[in-house]
């Protein structure tokens, strides 16, 4: 709770750029208290949510054993959390996965993480802190609806 808080403002200080990138299983708070980058990206097969599968099916359901369930609820993909705002890129892994093939997955990590930077290098101290911010505070789906007259 306190160093995930205290992680999480420290990082939205830094007047350096900030990529943090999802390479596996990103969860609980730790995976919260990396998200306040200038950019934030993810593996294509990476996992990215708030609790795991499991956690979530044992509190909606008392069964851990219904997670595949859970995860498609959830929309913890790579995919998903781009078409949400959470993260800013795909970065594709070679076939059969980042595991099948470490040095090919960190060609692919490497050229993304070069990309990010050189976007952000021409950026001023303060527009890196302030844009941070911002897109920290954007993350997520919003829809605003009205109640129905009376229902208000």
């Amino acid at each position: 709770g306190e160093a995930i808080a205290r992680n999480l403002r420290e990082m939205a200080g830094l007047r350096t750029p900030v990529v943090a990138v999802v390479i596996g299983e990103g969860g609980s708070g730790g995976a919260l208290a990396i998200g306040v980058g200038n950019r934030v990206l993810m593996l294509e097969y990476a996992i990215y949510s708030v609790i795991s599968p499991e956690g979530c099916a044992a509190i909606l359901w008392g069964d851990r054993g219904k997670a595949p369930e859970a995860s498609e609820l959830m929309r913890i993909t790579a995919p998903d959390m781009l078409r949400f705002g959470v993260v800013d890129a795909i970065i594709p892994e070679p076939v059969g996965g980042a595991h099948r093939d470490w040095e090919g997955a960190a060609g692919g990590l490497r050229a993304a993480l070069r990309d990010q930077l050189w976007q952000l290098k021409s950026k001023s101290a303060a527009d890196l802190v302030r844009e941070r911010y911002e897109k920290f505070r954007r993350i997520g789906v919003w829809q605003e609806e009205s109640l129905p007259a009376g229902q208000g």
